[in-house]
């Protein structure tokens, strides 16, 4: 364990244990990439997705291609929300093409090609909430693979996926059997075809899904702008591609038009309150690239820590592996907690960053924590959660006016996570009844 809460007034430590040792964090970890994120890029900040083209445009018919410069935008797509498609069409037509002689590619050059974090599980690469990061991510780079249950002992068929992804090649072992539960897992790598379903589902379901990750999103947007333009009347000589390396030999671009996401105080929000992975882990890797292009996650990591060490947080001895909290290697201490959340309660961008963390037994993955209790509604705090962990961070509006910032961590405890909750409820009712 680690733990310290202190009184974000004063400075008094009112309670403390080994709060100075490192352990893994879990989803807590988004703190430190959604912070730093906020306080480099600004509240406002839009990620910027660009439309570009080559060669030229003469009579309506563009001898040359089209190109979707990715800027790490997260949110493209996201819940199957693709009605900017039609505005880049517009936008498209708007510089007169007819006809396109060329192909719509996805420029996915500002990161490198390393797409999934090595120090992620190989259990997790493929699952949903462990997908690939690019520089142009789309339909929050999942797919629902939807699946018909039959007869005990049998296997079950894949019907296909949501939203259709062409060449995909499932290799299915997926067994029914008298069970109530969903125990399917999908497993792959990013820019791989295949996808690999093992494991088990009840019998006789009828057609259910299961998520896995999106092989390669980039792609399949190049693909449905594709659609979109052909579908509108303009044509496409070329099947859509995508460019994962910088091409030193690509001629010239001329800018067409540019897609901004919403504001960066939205997407953290969206990052804290529902642990979202892939907008955190998006996040990290964007920051990596105020270092060099392409981004890398060894650049992440570094401009992570060096962020926080000047701002005198206690990183000298956390280790950073990825933004949103899957690598078990990951390990930060209450102490740094602490004073990262005092740095973000005193800061320019404090109302973001509070309007970012769930409330307790309010919203998010803090709806179930000290609900219908004193401190129902009290807590601002992310919390994180992985087997045998439970761990909280964030502040305390305790009764007596005061504000408390603490951080509770709790690693290879026996029993089920709702249980190692309960506990550090009891604990924290205890602290504010003394």
């Amino acid at each position: 364990m680690s733990v310290l809460v202190q009184n974000l007034n004063t400075g008094e430590i009112i309670d403390e244990h080994r709060s100075d040792k490192v352990v893994p964090p879990a989803s807590v970890m988004k703190l430190l990439t959604t912070s730093a994120a906020l306080e480099t890029l600004g509240p406002g900040f839009r990620f910027p997705t660009i439309l570009e083209y080559t060669g030229t445009i003469d009579n309506g018919v563009l001898y040359g291609n089209l190109y979707i410069r990715g800027g790490c935008d997260p949110s493209l797509g996201w819940k199957g929300r693709t009605a900017f498609l039609n505005q880049w069409v517009k936008a498209i037509k708007a510089a007169g093409i007819t006809r396109i002689h060329g192909a719509v590619i996805a420029d996915m050059t500002m990161l490198d090609g390393e797409a999934q974090n090595p120090n992620w599980l190989c259990e997790d690469a493929g699952n949903y909430y462990a997908p690939g990061i690019f520089a142009l991510n789309y339909y929050g780079n999942t797919m629902n693979i939807v699946l018909k249950s039959g007869e005990p002992g049998s296997v079950a068929t894949v019907v296909g996926t949501e939203p259709k992804v062409e060449d995909i090649v499932f290799i299915n072992r997926v067994r029914c059997d008298r069970i109530q539960y969903d125990g399917a897992f999908v497993s792959g790598l990013p820019y791989s075809r295949e996808r690999y379903l093992t494991g088990v589902v009840p019998s006789n379901l009828g057609t259910f899904g299961i998520k896995g990750d999106l092989p390669n999103p980039g792609l399949l947007l190049a693909r449905h702008l594709t659609s979109r333009l052909r579908e509108s009347g303009v044509i496409v000589y070329r099947d859509a591609t995508y460019e994962p390396d910088y091409n030193p030999l690509t001629p010239p671009r001329h800018e067409l038009y540019i897609h901004y996401s919403e504001p960066l105080s939205e997407i953290i929000k969206e990052t804290n309150i529902n642990s979202n992975n892939l907008y955190a882990e998006t996040l990290f890797r964007y920051l990596g690239t105020r270092y060099t292009l392409p981004g890398t996650i060894h650049n992440s990591q570094d401009l992570l820590r060096d962020y926080w060490r000047r701002r005198s947080v206690a990183v000298q001895n956390a280790i950073i592996k990825d933004g949103c909290g899957l690598a078990p290697q990951d390990a930060v201490s209450a102490k740094a907690l602490v004073q990262l959340l005092t740095v973000m309660y005193n800061s320019p961008n404090k109302e973001a960053w509070m309007a970012s963390l769930p409330i307790s037994g309010k919203t998010g993955t803090l709806t179930s924590l000290c609900a219908g209790t004193a401190l129902e509604g009290r807590i601002h705090a992310k919390s994180g959660t992985i087997a045998g962990t439970k761990n909280f961070a964030g502040y305390i509006d305790a009764p007596n006016g005061e504000t408390w910032v603490f951080a509770v961590l709790i690693n290879s405890a026996p029993g089920k996570a709702k249980n190692i909750q309960h506990v550090i409820q009891k604990y924290l009712l205890g602290l504010i009844d003394n």
